[in-house]
């Protein structure tokens, strides 16, 4: 019986197997084709849209892949199931497994694209982290996805100075502006500890904008940012730490 209701959206860079997908959905007949896209940021621009209850998701693609799509996706209010497809050898299918997340392998055959379909869940931090290590990455995004009342923006994360946490919310705070996300900041330290250094309990600093350390008139330690007119205190527990990262980062 079809339930008309049941929508998905198509996400994959190659038009052959955006079609083969197509043609499948259409056998099955139990499910409409929301839409399609052909990278990342227009499946985050058309799941706002058009609400799709599941997205079939290629891993592999150019500028943004599948895992840090999906990443972005579970921060809407209503996620959709997310089943990845993929062209990864047996062993990495096994890590899939390990963990219950849907996967299709590539060529997508009919029986497991409905079987798939039937089981589709909602991926949690976990399973995201599982397909992240099978699909041999690290899983850092290169993005802040941030809730707007029209939509969804990509934050660079290259373009954040630092992040700094205000009772339930955490700002990111850019050369020209400020936005607000609900992440945590410690899981924001945990993902991007390559890059970002705690200076404070409650501020994180691009290891790139910090320009130096000095010592104001009550003693404090002061960090000094590029592209800000005003310093960041810094927490004395931590000014080894930030005085070795800003001392790599020169070198």
């Amino acid at each position: 019986m079809t339930n008309p209701s049941r929508s998905v959206l198509i996400v994959d860079d190659e038009l052959p197997a955006r079609l083969r997908l197509r043609q499948l959905l259409d056998d099955i007949g139990e499910w409409q084709l929301a839409g399609e896209a052909s990278h990342g940021r227009q499946a985050l621009d058309l799941c706002q849209r058009l609400d799709p209850d599941v997205v079939l998701l290629d891993i592999r693609m150019p500028q943004m892949d599948g895992i840090e799509v999906a990443r972005h996706l579970a921060t809407l209010e209503h996620p959709p199931a997310v089943i990845f497809t993929t062209a990864y050898s047996d062993d990495a299918i096994q890590a899939f497994d390990a963990q219950a997340i849907g996967y299709l392998v590539k060529p997508v055959r009919r029986e497991r694209l409905q079987q798939a379909l039937q089981q589709a869940a909602r991926l949690n931090r976990r399973g995201l982290a599982a397909v992240a290590a099978a699909a041999g990455t690290d899983g850092r995004r290169t993005h802040i996805c941030v809730r707007k009342p029209k939509g969804l923006r990509l934050v660079p994360v290259t373009d954040i100075l630092f992040f700094q946490a205000d009772q339930k919310y955490v700002s990111l705070v850019l050369a020209d502006g400020e936005e607000v996300t609900d992440e945590t900041l410690k899981d924001l330290e945990t993902e991007f500890a390559d890059s970002f250094v705690r200076i404070h309990r409650n501020t994180l600093v691009a290891v790139k904008a910090l320009a130096r350390i000095e010592t104001g008139d009550d003693g404090r330690s002061l960090a000094w940012l590029k592209q800000r007119t005003e310093p960041l205190p810094i927490s004395r527990r931590l000014l080894g730490d930030v005085k070795r990262r800003l001392t790599g980062s020169a070198t």
